[in-house]
C-alpha cells in the first residue's frame, strides 16, 4: 500500500480523520480537456494497455482536482480479453462482445489461467503510487462478477437482462460455473494491483440493481462474498458499489466489504442506517448536480455531509461517475468545499 495513513484509507477503516476524504468516479474522463487531448492520439484500450499513459491520465486528473484518492484508469471489461472473449467499442454504442456466452460449452471454453496478462494495469498502479508516494491514496478496481457476467451473456449493455436472468433461472449450475471463473480471474487481477501499491480495491457492480433481493441473495451474494474475503487477505480495504441498489443494501453488507458505495437515489443517512452503520459508506451526490449553479451544488453537498453527521467512515463521492460535458470548475470547487467544510465541522 502506498498511503496507508491517508485520510482516505483511515475513512475506509472508520477511523477518525481531519476532513472527509473526497474523490470522484470517472474523475479522469471526457469532461477534462487534458484527457480529450490524450484521446485524440490514442484509443481507450491503448491508454489502458500502455502503463505510462494510464498513469499520466490518472495522475493528471487527481492533481487538477486536488482529491484525496486517484483511481487507476482502466476499463471494466479488460478481464474478458484474457478469458478468451474479445470485445470492441462501437461509436455511441459502448462495448460489444463479439461472441456472447450462452451455453455450457461457451462457459467451459473460458480461460482462468491468463490473469497475469493484465499486468499492464498493475504496472500503471505502480507508477501512480510512486508518483504520489504517501500524498494521495491509489485505488485499484475491477468489475464485479455479476456485472461482467451480464456483459458476457448479453453481448453488451442491456435494459432488461433477459438472457442473463434466463441463465440464472434455467441453468443455475452453468451460472455458478461462470461466476466462479470470473471470481478467479478478477481476484487475481485485483490482488496484483494491491501488490503494485493500490491502497484499496473498488468492485463495481454497475448492473446489480436489476435484481430482486431474493435473486441477489441466491445468485450473486455467495460469489461476491468469496471474492471480498479473498481480497481482504491482501490487507487492502474493499469498496463494493452498485447503482440502483437501495433495496439491496442490507444484502450487500453481507459481503463483508469495508465500504459500501451508495448511489444518489437513497439519502446518505438512510442508506447508512440500512447498513446498520456496520461499515463505511461512500457517496452520494447526484452527478447531474455538477451542472447546477454553485449555490445549489454547494447546498446539496452540504446536505450529504450533514447526513454523515461527522460519523467516522464517510468518503465523499458522487452516486455514479462524472458525466461528459460536466464543467471542470464545478468539480474542483466541490472537492475543495468538501475538504474545507468537513474540516471546519
Amino acid at each position: 500500500m502506498s498511503a496507508p495513513n491517508s485520510s482516505f484509507v483511515r475513512a475506509c477503516k472508520r477511523q477518525a480523520v481531519e476532513h472527509t476524504p473526497v474523490w470522484f468516479m470517472r474523475q479522469a474522463g471526457r469532461y477534462m480537456p487534458e484527457y480529450r487531448a490524450v484521446r485524440k492520439q490514442h484509443s481507450l484500450l491503448e491508454i489502458c494497455k500502455k502503463p505510462p499513459l494510464a498513469a499520466e491520465v490518472t495522475i493528471t486528473a487527481a492533481e487538477i482536482l486536488q482529491v484525496d484518492a486517484a483511481i487507476i484508469f482502466a476499463d471494466l471489461l479488460l478481464p474478458l480479453e484474457v478469458m478468451g472473449l474479445p470485445f470492441h467499442f462501437s461509436a455511441g454504442e459502448g462495448p460489444v462482445i463479439e461472441k456472447p456466452v450462452r451455453t455450457k460449452e461457451d462457459i467451459a471454453k473460458l480461460r482462468t489461467d491468463r490473469a497475469a496478462e493484465l499486468g499492464y494495469v498493475s504496472e500503471a498502479v505502480s507508477l501512480v503510487a510512486k508518483h504520489f508516494r504517501d500524498r494521495v491514496a491509489v485505488i485499484g478496481f475491477c468489475g464485479a462478477p455479476f456485472t461482467l457476467a451480464s456483459y458476457m451473456i448479453e453481448g453488451g449493455g442491456s435494459r432488461n437482462y433477459v438472457d442473463t436472468k434466463k441463465m440464472m433461472y434455467n441453468s443455475p449450475t452453468e451460472w455458478d460455473a461462470l461466476m466462479r471463473k470470473l471470481v478467479a480471474v478478477t481476484s487475481e487481477y485485483s490482488a496484483e494491483q494491491v501488490r503494485a501499491g493500490a491502497d484499496a480495491i473498488q468492485i463495481f457492480d454497475s448492473w446489480v440493481g436489476c435484481l430482486s433481493v431474493e435473486d441477489y441473495l441466491r445468485y450473486v451474494l455467495p460469489h461476491v462474498t468469496r471474492m471480498v474475503k479473498g481480497l481482504q487477505k491482501t490487507g487492502a480495504p474493499i469498496i463494493y458499489f452498485g447503482t440502483d441498489s437501495a433495496t439491496l443494501l442490507p444484502a450487500m453488507k453481507e459481503t463483508g466489504a469495508e465500504v459500501i458505495g451508495l448511489d444518489w437515489r437513497v439519502p446518505l443517512d438512510e442508506g447508512w442506517q440500512r447498513l446498520n452503520h456496520a461499515c463505511a459508506v461512500q457517496g452520494n451526490l447526484d452527478p447531474v448536480l455538477l451542472f447546477a449553479d454553485w449555490r445549489e451544488l454547494k447546498s446539496r453537498a452540504e446536505d450529504v455531509l450533514k447526513r454523515a453527521a461527522g460519523r467516522p467512515g464517510h468518503i465523499f463521492n458522487l452516486g455514479h461517475g462524472i458525466l461528459p460535458e460536466t464543467p471542470v470548475e464545478n468539480v474542483k470547487h466541490l472537492a475543495r468545499f468538501v475538504q474545507e467544510y468537513s474540516r471546519a465541522l
